[in-house]
């Protein structure tokens, strides 16, 4: 899953370690996932998008698989 937490979190201009404390977290989860070899939960992502006031959706980007057609 690709997302905007890097991003978002250099416009404002916060250091990993900065961020990781303020979601309460450790810098190397924020790492992980600006990196894409983490998911967060779903409490995290909620906890993430009320940070930065947007909605889920404009942080973490979903990519359907194709295995997962709509029937």
């Amino acid at each position: 899953m690709k997302n905007r937490v890097e991003q978002l979190r250099k416009e404002r201009g916060l250091k990993q370690e900065e961020f990781a404390r303020l979601i309460r977290v450790s810098r190397q989860t924020v790492s992980s996932i600006e990196t894409g070899r983490y998911s967060p939960s779903l409490e995290l992502a909620f906890a993430i998008a009320d940070y930065f006031g947007l909605p889920i959706e404009e942080i973490f980007l979903y990519e359907r698989s194709d295995s997962y057609e709509k029937k």
